[in-house]
């Protein structure tokens, strides 16, 4: 058994026993990545993930630049550090990507999400809607006498706070546009 240098704790009936401990630690990236804007470009972007079966947990895809015909995915997805390695290998070699950039490694960044609620209410529920909606301010952006919809940019975790006050006070619908990154500095 020295020959095959088993670290302690270890057994020899297994193989599996072996493998390194860091590999199975699950990271959160923000990806940006510059494509030509063009139909079939987010499908295959896309497909890339799926295909391999890789999760996207947030996804943003807006035009740049308009005389250039580019866009940007920002993709926020989780995985090991390998899985990270290969998602950024993979979309750098598709033909109508430009640029693959990982936030998350490369520096500071700054990251919003826009939200949507619907809160219906009366009376106490209501003014406490209000109150709340100020506190983190959410501008109201429709008004009726049932229901407010209150519109929300932050944090991805201070968007998840809102809702989870707003659930007791009458929260009806939610819609989210997914995370929007830049990198901070020059």
């Amino acid at each position: 058994m020295s020959a095959l240098r088993i670290k302690t704790g270890t057994t020899s009936h297994s193989a599996y026993e072996l493998r390194s401990s860091y590999g199975d630690v699950q990271e959160t990236h923000t990806l940006a990545v510059v494509v030509d804007n063009e139909a079939g470009v987010l499908a295959r972007v896309i497909g890339l993930f799926s295909g391999r079966g890789y999760n996207i947990d947030s996804l943003t895809v807006a035009e740049i630049d308009h005389t250039g015909h580019r866009s940007r995915i920002t993709v926020v997805t989780t995985g090991t550090p390998q899985v990270i390695e290969q998602i950024k290998a993979q979309l750098g070699r598709m033909v109508p990507v430009h640029e693959v950039h990982d936030l998350t490694v490369e520096g500071p960044a700054v990251q919003r999400e826009l939200a949507l609620f619907k809160v219906a209410g009366t009376g106490e529920k209501r003014v406490e809607a209000l109150r709340l909606a100020d506190i983190f301010r959410a501008n109201v952006v429709d008004s009726t006498l049932e229901s407010f919809v209150f519109e929300i940019t932050g944090t991805s975790e201070k968007i998840d706070a809102f809702a989870e006050l707003m659930r007791p006070l009458g929260l009806v619908e939610m819609a989210r546009t997914g995370i929007a990154a830049l990198s901070r500095g020059a």
